[in-house]
């Protein structure tokens, strides 16, 4: 009885045993993973190095078999993952599809509603006409106002000019035209 398809059962029928490929594995340990790629590592530091040049030359045999056992050790939870990778990468493109649809309806609408607006549009262009003119009028009345000051500013100038010359020209005929003054008596 060292097989168990010959232990006993209750109806003396034989136990299905599964096949070793169909057997689950026990789960890899991350440490057997590292000694396959430490395997890998040694033999490839010790591969004999090709003449004028920096490769090496491998077994080839020897190492796929070293691939073939860290690609069977690697967990099944790699392989969901990979999978998982996938779906989402599959589902992200169907999302960005389902957004450029949205976007060129967006882009769609947004161009009716220009052509729509056209009203608006000239409404607004006729506003910015008026403002420039707005402010060009404010400008030309400004440098007016600048000019008229200038002016004022000048002939008000001209006239403190006089005006003081005659104030100078007034105290020097006045300290010219003293009397000499009287002799003081003795």
């Amino acid at each position: 009885m060292n097989d168990l398809t010959d232990f006993p059962h209750e109806s003396d029928e034989p136990i299905p045993v599964p096949a070793a490929e169909d057997r689950p594995e026990p789960p890899v340990q991350i440490g057997e993973l590292y000694d396959i790629i430490d395997e890998m590592m040694v033999a490839v530091q010790e591969a004999k190095a090709l003449p004028l040049s920096g490769a090496v030359r491998v077994e080839r045999e020897e190492f796929l078999a070293m691939l073939e056992q860290l690609k069977a050790s690697l967990p099944e939870e790699l392989r969901a993952a990979r999978w998982m990778v996938r779906e989402r990468e599959a589902f992200i493109a169907r999302t960005n599809e389902k957004a450029k649809a949205i976007m060129d309806r967006t882009n769609v609408r947004a161009k009716e509603l220009v052509s729509e607006s056209n009203i608006i549009a000239e409404a607004v262009e006729e506003a910015n006409v008026l403002t420039r003119r707005a402010e060009g009028e404010a400008r030309r009345i400004r440098l007016e106002a600048e000019d008229l000051a200038e002016d004022r500013l000048e002939h008000l100038e001209v006239l403190f000019t006089n005006l003081l010359k005659q104030v100078r020209e007034a105290r020097h005929e006045f300290h010219q035209s003293r009397p000499a003054p009287p002799p003081v008596p003795q």
